[in-house]
């Protein structure tokens, strides 16, 4: 596991809110930690990517990735996983992979009972950068910008990681809300 870099665990005895942002992948699964004080204070605990060797075989690199994540969940023990929807591939052998991956993750989250959220590209993008179509260079410059972050997250996979995190901090204040007051209005 190649962390760009981390805190001391003793840091997160007071989080009100963790949330482990995945961008899935066979090659490299990226992945963010943000700790959320509130949709305003959002600071990264751990980026970076879980990398398989492409000529391994496919069940070794898939119990390598689910062995990352399972990692990642007990030391950070997230409230909240947020992944991106597999949404569209042009090579099917890429789109299994991802797939493959995803469904690890999102059992691993499910089992570890985190709060789990899907977001499209195109939904992540309009969140972090305000535009559906933005281009990865983009979304880096507004991770960094949005995490204070010295440097652009790299590779471009830890970056779309925080971003699906920063998507998930974003977006998931305005959900509760709504299911609020939803349920208030059911009673």
């Amino acid at each position: 596991m190649e962390h760009m870099f981390g805190l001391d665990h003793s840091q997160l005895a007071a989080v009100p809110q963790v949330v482990l942002g995945v961008d899935p992948g066979l090659t490299r699964c990226g992945y963010a930690v943000l700790q959320m004080e509130s949709a305003q204070s959002i600071r990264a605990i751990a980026i970076g990517v879980l990398r398989t060797p492409p000529d391994h075989a496919l069940h070794d690199r898939l119990g390598e990735i689910h062995a990352e994540i399972e990692s990642l969940l007990a030391e950070y023990r997230p409230h909240a996983v947020a992944i991106e929807q597999v949404f569209f591939q042009n090579n099917v052998r890429t789109a299994m992979g991802v797939g493959q991956a995803s469904g690890i993750v999102l059992a691993l989250a499910a089992r570890a009972g985190c709060h789990v959220a899907q977001y499209t590209p195109s939904q992540v993008k309009n969140t972090i950068v305000g535009f559906g179509g933005a281009t990865k260079d983009q979304i880096g410059v507004m991770v960094q910008q949005r995490l204070k972050l010295q440097s652009i997250p790299q590779p471009a996979d830890a970056a779309d990681a925080a971003a699906i995190a920063l998507c998930h901090c974003t977006i998931a204040p305005f959900i509760a809300s709504r299911d609020a007051a939803i349920a208030r209005g059911r009673s």
